[in-house]
């Protein structure tokens, strides 16, 4: 007879959400959504919303407090990257809006200055495709989300990367506790977003990335996959992103 031993299994959650403004280095996982991206290395990542009328394409993504009090802790959210409204030039601009936040994302991982825009920064800063996301590991903000849906709990979502130009940057970098700074714009973003079809909730609003680059010159592994201080990711032996290659 099978028996199954549940004396070593992990004590039921709480429940309990991470608290409102807290600063914390997460780890970042894209869950493949099943449709191709642009990009050789995006095939089957990106995810469609259930309207199948709509151009929108997601990326799928969750969160994982690397370490501190709420470590291993997650939370999800969407980042919208292809489709949805365009600007007075055609350029998509919920992509415009993901593409900060990853940027921003990286230059979290690998303590660059938002401001260099020396070659050699803005070498680190190439994608061989969004799946090179994977695995990153930066200083995050995390708010609660309120729901105006009495069906559905309020939730832990990205409320903004940190960067290291910010004083909480090195101090999580360093390990040290930073006090929460809840978000004082909580209760009209739970709006906003109720007001946004549910799978575009806690996602950026739709966009398009760029093509994949064709020159020769381009490299075959992010710029970034030299080892980097404070990238803070565990190593990889595999051709990648300096946050897989710490």
């Amino acid at each position: 007879t099978i028996m199954f031993d549940m004396n070593d299994a992990e004590p039921q959650k709480s429940g309990e959400l991470i608290p409102d403004g807290t600063f914390a280095k997460v780890t970042m996982s894209i869950r493949p959504g099943g449709v191709d991206g642009q990009s050789e290395i995006d095939q089957a990542l990106l995810k469609a919303p259930k309207d199948p009328s709509s151009d929108v394409r997601m990326l799928d993504c969750e969160f994982t407090v690397a370490e501190g009090p709420h470590a291993k802790r997650k939370f999800w959210q969407m980042f919208t990257v292809q489709g949805g409204k365009v600007d007075e030039n055609g350029v998509s601009i919920a992509w415009k809006i993901s593409k900060s936040t990853f940027r921003a994302m990286i230059d979290s991982a690998l303590g660059l200055d938002p401001q260099d825009m020396s070659e050699v920064a803005k070498q680190k800063r190439i994608l061989r495709g969004l799946a090179d996301l994977n695995g990153i590991t930066f200083v995050a903000k995390i708010k609660v989300e309120a729901s105006e849906d009495a069906r559905y709990s309020d939730q832990n979502r990205l409320d903004r990367v940190v960067l290291p130009n910010e004083k909480e940057w090195k101090l999580v970098m360093d390990g040290k506790d930073v006090p929460a700074s809840p978000s004082r714009s909580r209760g009209a973003g739970s709006k906003a977003a109720a007001a946004q079809p549910a799978w575009t909730q806690g996602a950026a609003p739709g966009g398009q990335p760029p093509a994949a680059p064709r020159s020769s010159q381009a490299p075959s592994a992010p710029a970034w996959s030299q080892p980097a201080s404070g990238a803070g990711a565990p190593a990889a032996k595999q051709p990648g992103p300096a946050w897989l290659n710490g």
